[in-house]
């Protein structure tokens, strides 16, 4: 006797027929289809290049410095002080897609922010793209300052009227464009020295100021109003800074303050006999302030990753930002953390010179 095993039918077993795979098919393509269309309010933040701010900048008929310094005497330099970036997909009027933002979730280096968190309510790109261009264009001047002042030269500042708020105390009083000359008598010669004797006037009281407005000299009697226990004359204020040459940065279209830092250390590069970086490939970011204070930047993880990848083994990091820093320093790489520029000089110097196991990090 014959005994045949047939095998039982499985009910929730998938038909295989070329049928069943084209419904399949067509599904994962109208799926995809609607990821890539679906626009969502958020921004994708991806490492970005560096640029070499000792070398140059390829351009239609020739190469261009990125770094130009006329009307002062400069010296040769090697290696590479870099400053970096981060590419940010998404924003006003060019949202991501769904599949954008699933891809970025997937890759480590790469972070998704609501949109608000990245641009103010209601900013354009257009708006965005001038607010950077004018950061840009005054880190170019503050680096060049804190770099004079480092080698012991003068830079006067001028500070003037940026804005006056409708609301303001001084609405009647004070006017975009007028100039401080003196406070209470005393010559003006910083924003911190204005900002000082502010404070120090009780607030609701006035405060004489000098001012000079299309070339005219006045004094006018400033009033003083309370905001958060201090006072204040509720302008806002703007820093121009007398150099005695002309600095150039082409930074290609790049906006923002983040470069300050690295643009200061290259003009000092510049400005010094010697190669300051003694051949290293070193990168950075921060922004500097006129008392040569680094500060915070956004999307450091993105810049150590992009510095990593254009050959950097060295990255000075602001301190503010070492929290972030912690546990996402790409294999390899050495940060150091700097507060201020004579940090970030100093740093340098060691590194060129082989002495930078003692430099502080990022712990």
């Amino acid at each position: 006797m014959t005994t045949s095993v047939i095998e039982a039918e499985d009910p929730f077993r998938v038909s295989r027929t070329p049928r069943t795979f084209a419904y399949i098919t067509l599904f994962v393509v109208v799926l995809l289809a609607a990821a890539m269309l679906v626009r969502v309010p958020y921004v994708v933040m991806k490492p970005g290049p560096t640029t070499n701010i000792l070398g140059a900048i390829s351009g239609p008929g020739e190469d261009k410095p990125v770094l130009s310094i006329s009307g002062a005497t400069t010296y040769p330099t090697t290696g590479e002080l870099m400053f970096t970036t981060v590419l940010v997909e998404g924003g006003p009027g060019r949202s991501v897609s769904a599949m954008d933002l699933l891809v970025a979730w997937l890759t480590p280096s790469q972070v998704v922010l609501p949109e608000e968190q990245v641009y103010p309510p209601g900013q354009t790109q257009e708006q965005a793209k001038e607010e950077g261009a004018a950061e840009m264009a005054s880190s170019q001047e503050v680096a060049a300052t804190v770099a004079l002042r480092e080698l012991g030269q003068k830079v006067p500042e001028k500070v003037s009227v940026a804005e006056v708020p409708q609301d303001s105390p001084n609405a009647a009083i004070l006017r975009a464009g007028d100039t401080f000359v003196a406070v209470d008598g005393v010559p003006l010669t910083s924003a911190d020295q204005l900002r000082s004797a502010i404070s120090a006037t009780k607030a609701g009281a006035t405060l004489p100021l000098t001012i000079r407005r299309k070339g005219v000299e006045q004094t006018v009697d400033a009033h003083t109003v309370d905001s958060g226990g201090r006072a204040v004359i509720g302008v806002y204020l703007t820093l121009d800074y007398d150099l005695p040459f002309t600095v150039a940065i082409n930074a290609g279209g790049v906006g923002g303050p983040s470069a300050g830092l690295m643009f200061s250390l290259a003009i000092e590069d510049a400005l010094t006999p010697g190669a300051a970086t003694g051949g290293k490939a070193i990168a950075g970011t921060g922004t500097m302030s006129a008392d040569g204070s680094v500060g915070p930047i956004g999307g450091i993880q993105q810049k150590m990753v992009g510095a990593q990848n254009d050959g950097a083994e060295w990255f000075l990091a602001p301190a503010e930002n070492c929290s972030e820093v912690v546990g996402h320093v790409p294999d390899g790489m050495r940060v150091v953390r700097v507060a201020t520029f004579a940090e970030g000089w100093a740093a340098v110097k060691a590194i060129s010179q082989g002495t930078a196991a003692s430099l502080p990090t990022c712990t």
